[in-house]
């Protein structure tokens, strides 16, 4: 499929366009982990829609006003805010242009629950802390509970959106329309937006070109991420493929060749995972420690602290998968921490 001309360096501020009518415009993040957030600005019969209009701060406001006006646009001219997912990458600055300018926001139903739980006097990863001690990594789990949340997050906007979207709803364009599609795994409500006349996917953090998407990370994580996830690349790899508009990293060219990498990746962590517990690693933890992660093949004691958590988190959901399996059984001991030993 053919992608117009993108900058060299995806993250490059501006209105580039993918289609007819179809903007990429990258968005600055805090932190220089992820560097940037693509939205993407739908010019529709009845008014622009703009989806994932990323983290609320100064910087966004000024990337969107100025993306918007090369294209002789305003904020007031958008319409529409679907949102893929709760993340505040994707979710804050939506609940900040509804309070500046009354957009309307809309947002798949499965996110309700982390939506209506989160809370700034939680902090932001008391879940996962709770999954960290199951796992047997309570000194992840210590450092994550020493985390408090600074004022300009506790200020974070936040809120429900105006509607709630359902699987194989539609939103409207005119003469075409986005279909919604529920795609939980990263997160219980993601969802992507595909657009079968354009040949788009408007995919998240469900399918990204160079990275692997975290699983549960959230106020209300569903029990069986990696499961959901698995089932959810099968979903967009049986339908008719497109060009993959992901929410971090380049427009890329076919949404089913990501989604057989991300597959084949997911199915050879599952036989590593499952080679560890074979060697005598019984936890979450150890197995995480004995991978290697990232392209670098780093141990886990190399990773900063976020993806030190991220990775034992991964790690269980695949154990928790190949017990489903029936690969493994699982065993609660009397601390909580769940202890893993192949299946007789």
């Amino acid at each position: 499929m053919t992608i117009p001309e993108q900058p060299d360096d995806w993250t490059e501020p501006g209105a580039h366009v993918v289609r007819t009518g179809v903007h990429r415009i990258p968005l600055p993040l805090p932190g220089d982990a992820l560097r940037a957030v693509n939205a993407y600005l739908v010019e529709a019969d009845d008014g622009l829609v703009l989806v994932d209009p990323g983290w609320a701060s100064e910087d966004t406001a000024k990337a969107l006003g100025g993306a918007l006006g090369s294209l002789g646009h305003r904020i007031p001219d958008i319409s529409r805010i679907v949102v893929t997912h709760v993340h505040w990458d994707h979710y804050s600055n939506a609940m900040a242009l509804r309070a500046a300018y009354g957009i309307p926001v809309l947002l798949g139903r499965g996110s309700r629950a982390s939506v209506e739980r989160y809370s700034p006097d939680d902090g932001l990863y008391r879940p996962q802390s709770e999954l960290l001690r199951r796992c047997g990594a309570f000194d992840i789990a210590e450092r994550v509970d020493a985390t408090g949340l600074t004022e300009e997050e506790r200020a974070m906007p936040w809120g429900s959106p105006d509607s709630w979207l359902d699987d194989r709803e539609q939103v409207p364009l005119g003469e075409r329309a986005l279909d919604v599609l529920a795609t939980p795994g990263h997160t219980a409500g993601h969802i992507v937006l595909r657009d079968a006349v354009g040949g788009l996917l408007f995919a998240g953090d469900h399918v990204l070109p160079h990275i692997t998407p975290s699983l549960a990370l959230e106020s209300v994580p569903e029990p069986k991420p990696l499961r959901s996830y698995l089932d959810s690349l099968r979903l967009v790899q049986d339908m008719p493929d497109t060009l993959l508009l992901p929410a971090h990293g380049p427009v890329t060219a076919s949404v089913h060749t990501r989604v057989e990498e991300l597959l084949v990746h997911h199915g050879e962590r599952l036989d590593a995972c499952l080679k560890e517990v074979k060697n005598g690693a019984s936890t979450a933890y150890a197995v995480a420690r004995a991978l290697p992660w990232t392209r670098r093949r780093r141990t886990l004691g190399q990773l900063d602290p976020m993806s030190q958590m991220l990775a034992v988190i991964e790690t269980d959901a695949h154990l928790d998968l190949l017990t489903d399996q029936g690969a493994l059984s699982a065993t609660e001991l009397t601390d909580g921490v769940r202890a893993y030993s192949p299946a007789p």
